[in-house]
């Protein structure tokens, strides 16, 4: 019997090619996993009406972690009885962090030394997705609780305490004092009671000229959803480019790992796709699990193939999905 349940969605796109190289990649590790596979997504939305069946609800419940490729969310008016299947996911399961580290890869042009993570509430702010329009008028509401902040300060200070002792609250409280104001004082409230960490504030418009000035300063960063959601993107493109971005979606209970990507329906079926965000994402889940050795061992054979190539294409070189993995399974 295997010592890991791991439900696994493909999702859209090149969730298809990235998670099937992903799990070559942990088995040939020793990663002792059953697989359960489910689905998710655009696809399946438009074959059957909903993009989350039941049976993939039973899955993330009956496993020790969900491993997800990536999920297409249509641009435009939203369709009948669609959700977009990852930000459905977080909302059910309650995974109010989502976890973004930025860290330096040997690939051209990243910036040298940057080791920090990115700390996003991951349920509310205006992804609550509550929007209307009257006439040429649209509004979206943005909803902020106490409970939240306070959730999402606590673990993005306990996160710091066990790195460099350092967060930085991102914030735009100087012109939405009621919303990012409760967000920026509720966080301050807890982090100033954590003897040892050094916490400071920032807006978010000057911490977007920061991170391209100088990201080493920062250490662990915490924002609210929208935020986080550009902002990681920007420290992305600092070290390679999302084709290197993993993330995790964790709550009290239950964990969702990820690419930063989304599912690149441009080259989707070409057999060209990047699985480096994948397999770093299965990183962080291994992390989570607490299989620290095999964590180990798959960010240093991919560090080593991202150094001696083969690279993809968004990464200079010419190598496929394929042959990049199996190289990372020849330096394992």
């Amino acid at each position: 019997m295997a010592k890991y349940r791991i439900c696994s969605i493909e999702g859209d796109g090149i969730g298809h090619e990235v998670i099937p190289a992903t799990r070559r990649v942990l088995d040939a590790a020793g990663f002792d996993a059953e697989y359960v596979d489910a689905e998710a997504g655009y696809e399946y939305y438009l074959d059957h009406g909903t993009s989350t069946p039941q049976a993939t609800y039973d899955a993330v419940e009956n496993t020790d972690a969900t491993l997800f490729g990536a999920a297409t969310s249509p641009t435009g008016e939203k369709p009948p009885g669609f959700s977009g299947a990852i930000r459905h996911l977080r909302q059910k399961y309650g995974l109010y962090a989502n976890v973004r580290p930025t860290k330096t890869r040997p690939v051209p042009g990243a910036y040298e030394n940057v080791d920090l993570v990115i700390v996003r509430e991951n349920t509310q702010g205006l992804y609550v997705e509550q929007e209307r329009r009257y006439g040429d008028v649209a509004i979206a509401d943005t909803v902020i609780t106490g409970e939240a902040s306070a959730r999402i300060g606590k673990y993005a200070a306990e996160l710091a305490m066990k790195r460099g002792k350092r967060l930085t609250v991102v914030h735009k409280a100087n012109v939405l004092p009621v919303t990012q104001g409760l967000f920026l004082n509720t966080i301050l409230d807890h982090t100033n009671t954590v003897e040892g960490l050094t916490t400071n504030t920032m807006i978010v418009d000057n911490a977007a000229m920061q991170l391209v000035r100088n990201p080493r300063q920062f250490d662990v960063m915490v924002m609210t959803n929208m935020f986080g959601d550009i902002l990681s993107d920007l420290a992305a493109g600092l070290v390679g480019g999302l084709g290197i971005a993993a993330s995790g979606n964790v709550g009290d209970k239950f964990g969702i790992f990820e690419s930063v990507h989304g599912s690149a329906p441009d080259i989707a079926g070409q057999g060209i796709s990047n699985p480096t965000a994948t397999m770093l994402a299965a990183v962080l889940m291994l992390d989570q699990l607490g299989d620290h050795d095999t964590a180990r061992r798959v960010d240093n054979a991919v560090n080593k193939v991202l150094t001696e190539g083969p690279r993809t294409r968004d990464l200079g070189g010419t190598a496929g999905t394929k042959e990049f993995t199996d190289a990372v399974i020849a330096a394992l």
